[in-house]
């Protein structure tokens, strides 16, 4: 096992955390000053652009992250395919 992937891991893992922390404070900064009166709640019409932003990325961190576990699956896989298995060629 190369020693240098557990870092740049770790790395990765805090460097998503801090992206879904960062879209949660500004997703609850919305929450918190909602006003029924710029239209309905969680509607896009009710939102500054920031917080648009924030809710669009919200949701496209999550298709980046669920790419990227899907991506680690298959080379774990792979990798497991490889080794125990008898390649054909």
């Amino acid at each position: 096992m190369n020693t240098r992937r557990l870092p740049i891991g770790l790395l990765i893992v805090f460097i998503d955390l801090i992206v879904y922390i960062f879209l949660g404070l500004v997703l609850l900064g919305y929450e918190d000053f909602y006003d029924e009166s710029k239209g309905e709640y969680w509607g896009l019409k009710s939102m500054t652009i920031g917080q648009k932003a924030a809710y669009i990325g919200w949701y496209i961190w999550y298709v980046i992250n669920i790419l990227f576990i899907l991506y680690i699956l298959i080379r774990f896989f792979k990798q497991i395919r490889n080794r125990y298995f008898i390649k054909t060629k």
